[in-house]
């Protein structure tokens, strides 16, 4: 959907609530209250519904991200075209200049853009070969603080023993489908453990999975479950045959561009919010209703 494309569709605030509410109600719009039909629309706020049976006022945008908002609904449509056709996202400072917005208001758009972007059912659970991998976001280590006090002058390391965030990530071949999570501490204070990954496995798989990973000795685990664990060592080959990580290696790739080039920076508060965001549009990269999706997505109970 091009820009033309969008202001015909959605010329006024009319246009996008009625929109909306299609998508939240394609049955038609029913009490939340007394889950009755008997409602009609206010003339005065069309935002708003009355029941004629219970005497109750309700909003369709109740209990999705565009409640209490007071952004208009068209421009709000417009920041998820521009965040949908932009290939490795879109930072705050853009959709303020975009959209003619504060820049906190553009920030907490983004951010509820985001919350209809998590994965929150998994019934289409990953039934074919799988790929696991990790990779860690925080920034490289600079000149000025190659030596770290904290470990007795040592310098800071890359990858895995370093301070940066993990990430874990899960990738079906045959669907070309990822679910990604961050690592954070558990209550020893660990990253990666053994368990750590194997839960993140058992969100998305159904146990029998076969299981392709590098040569981390966390994964060493799924010995002792029912995954069929195939290892690839990245010290001696990338590709033998079949097993491989290319695929969730393109994946990271996506992840670094959209970090490095975009957002630069992000907190580990914030940082599954970004990770959801680009699986998304990982996962549904081929599909033209991607739009739809996240008004469906939007409603977050």
């Amino acid at each position: 959907m091009n820009y033309k494309e969008f202001l015909k569709r959605f010329p006024d605030d009319k246009s996008t609530i009625d929109y909306f509410t299609n998508i939240r109600f394609p049955e038609g719009v029913t009490c939340p209250h007394c889950k009755r039909k008997e409602v009609k629309q206010r003339k005065d706020n069309q935002k708003f519904y009355h029941c004629n049976f219970c005497n109750y006022d309700f909003s369709v945008f109740k209990d999705t991200i565009f409640e209490k908002t007071s952004t208009d609904l068209q421009k709000w449509f417009y920041a998820i075209h521009l965040f949908l056709n932009a290939k490795k996202g879109i930072s705050a400072k853009q959709l303020q200049r975009e959209i003619g917005v504060t820049y906190k208001t553009a920030w907490r758009m983004l951010h509820q853009i985001r919350l209809a972007m998590e994965d929150r059912n998994h019934d289409n659970l990953y039934e074919t070969i799988v790929e696991i991998d990790e990779t860690y976001v925080g920034g490289k280590p600079r000149k000025s603080n190659i030596r770290d006090k904290d470990k007795g002058g040592k310098g800071l390391k890359r990858g895995r023993g370093t301070k940066m965030t993990p990430i874990i990530a899960v990738v079906d071949r045959k669907n070309r489908k990822v679910f990604a999570k961050v690592a954070l501490r558990n209550k020893k204070g660990q990253r990666l453990s053994g368990k750590q990954l194997i839960d993140v496995l058992n969100q998305v798989c159904k146990g029998k999975n076969v299981v392709i990973s590098d040569e981390f000795c966390g994964y060493d685990k799924l010995q002792f479950t029912d995954y069929i664990h195939l290892k690839i060592d990245h010290n001696k080959m990338f590709v033998d045959g079949d097993i491989h990580t290319n695929t969730i290696e393109s994946f990271w790739a996506i992840v670094k561009r959209a970090i490095y080039g975009i957002y630069h920076r992000i907190s580990v508060k914030y940082m599954q919010d970004y990770i959801n965001e680009i699986s998304f549009r990982y996962n549904h990269r081929n599909i033209d209703n991607s739009f739809d999706l996240i008004l469906k997505n939007a409603i977050l109970i």
